[in-house]
């Protein structure tokens, strides 16, 4: 009896260690994480500090990447990369508002050319990088996707893609439109005259119910194995809530930030994953694509401006091959119509973001043979 007491206190003794262990190793793990995201919160507000343009998710990336390359970092587990999926999604869908589809419907030759260029720069963008930088297809397309930057890093993670060097040319492609878009644009003949609109914050209830909505739509895109299935069921779902006027109001600006500096500190971690020799190779290349993407794009971006009767300036703005904040940032800060910019970008973003998943279905992430 005292020999089986003893064997049954030994054991407990034992599981309670293990127990102790298995905290132990998750609460380090989660500290570790916990300073990723802090040094990723760091560089954004250093940069947003300057005023610098998308500075929230290119601050965070490139510190997150510049002190990868210096020493290893954690990766941010699956749970954290779900929960900015999730939230991306929800803010996407929220520019899908009744006011935003009923101006898309004012424009629908221009929209359609929208759809056109859209290829057209995946075409050619792509190729670019598949025949110059022989890249495999899967890189090659999600690298020249034109904006949907939370949906690309969703599609890429899901497919096993090469997230850091997708992550330089989007990121790169981003950050020269937004310093260099506004020159072109003036001299382009439009100046600014307009000041940025105020958006509407959506309610708590309404927050916790588009993101319960937005899991339950991901949760079953996932059970039937759809690629990237958080963020396209919350965007979906979204859509829809906002769409039909049952939920009104964008995200609050700190959720936008949070969510910002997430994805901003999973791209840094894999661009710090690329050889050094290798960065600097991508440079040239991320020039190259950005030089076809914006050719392509403002060359549709003329036919698009005479359909809607809009300069042509505007229209450059609507089509310019960026992220959705950024851009939607420029317009309204030069003057744009906020309408016209809005309803192009709102199109693109949410082709972009409910197609990608079914463009890429069956690349493989394999690199192509010499």
């Amino acid at each position: 009896m005292n020999a089986r007491g003893a064997t049954h206190a030994a054991a407990r003794s034992a599981d309670a260690m293990a127990r102790s262990q298995f905290h132990s190793t998750r609460a380090i793990t989660l500290g570790r994480e916990a300073a990723v995201i802090a040094l990723a919160g760091c560089g954004g507000a250093a940069l947003s500090l300057f005023g610098v343009p998308a500075a929230w998710l290119s601050g965070s990336m490139l510190l997150v990447a510049i002190v990868g390359v210096l020493r290893p970092l954690p990766d941010l587990r699956k749970p954290w990369f779900d929960a900015a999926m999730l939230v991306s999604g929800a803010l996407i869908g929220s520019a899908a508002t009744p006011e935003a589809l009923a101006a898309a419907a004012r424009y629908p030759g221009s929209l359609a050319v929208l759809i056109l260029a859209l290829a057209a720069i995946m075409v050619a963008s792509g190729a670019y990088l598949r025949y110059v930088a022989r890249w495999s297809w899967i890189d090659s397309l999600l690298a020249a996707a034109p904006g949907a930057l939370s949906a690309v890093i969703a599609v890429a993670q899901a497919k096993g893609a090469d997230i850091g060097k997708i992550a330089v040319v989007q990121l790169f492609r981003i950050l020269v439109l937004v310093a260099f878009l506004p020159s072109i644009m003036q001299i382009a003949g439009h100046a600014a005259t307009g000041t940025p609109a105020v958006a509407q914050i959506v309610g708590a209830g309404d927050l916790l119910l588009l993101l319960a909505c937005g899991l339950a739509a991901g949760l079953l895109f996932e059970r039937l194995r759809v690629t990237a299935p958080i963020i396209l069921g919350s965007t979906m779902a979204s859509a829809v809530l906002h769409g039909s006027g049952f939920i009104q109001g964008t995200l609050p600006g700190s959720i936008q930030i949070a969510v910002l500096i997430l994805l901003g500190a999973v791209m840094g971690g894999r661009v710090s994953t690329v050889k050094r020799h290798e960065l600097a190779a991508l440079f040239p290349l991320a020039i190259g694509s950005f030089v076809v993407a914006v050719v392509v794009a403002f060359a549709f971006a003329w036919p698009a401006a005479w359909l809607a009767g809009v300069p042509y300036a505007t229209a450059m703005a609507a089509f310019a091959p960026g992220g959705l904040e950024a851009m939607a940032m420029l317009a309204f800060a030069m003057g744009l119509d906020p309408l016209y910019v809005g309803a192009h970008h709102l199109a693109r973003f949410m082709v972009l973001g409910l197609a990608m998943p079914f463009i890429v279905v069956h690349l493989k992430a394999e690199p192509p043979k010499p």
